[in-house]
């Protein structure tokens, strides 16, 4: 099986870089092709549509979640409102039914 190298990047869409940079979101749910970042690195994270550098992140957990036990809890955590966050999970990862949450806090610069 191919080694798969730990991941020093994330990116964000451009409207939610304002909410990692602050400190508001906490966590981001991806699938199992971005699901290789390791507790306790170090993340630059970008804008998806720009590539311009927002901030550094630190993993601090990666774990399995299925799309349907996405509650208020994630949505807190995203800071976003739940249907808003279903909506752009879905657009994403559509017919994604294993997710995985990764849970991160800013390095203060």
């Amino acid at each position: 099986m191919p080694v798969v190298p730990v991941p020093t990047k994330m990116t964000f869409f451009e409207f939610l870089t304002p909410l990692v940079a602050s400190g508001q979101k906490t966590i981001t749910i991806r699938d199992s092709s971005e699901s290789h970042y390791q507790p306790g690195t170090i993340v630059e994270v970008f804008a998806l549509e720009t590539d311009v550098k927002v901030c550094d992140i630190v993993i601090l957990a990666v774990e399995p979640l299925a799309f349907a036990d996405i509650n208020e809890f994630h949505a807190t955590q995203e800071s976003l409102p739940l249907d808003e966050l279903k909506q752009l999970i879905h657009k994403v990862y559509p017919d994604q039914p294993r997710l995985f949450m990764i849970s991160f806090s800013l390095v203060e610069a």
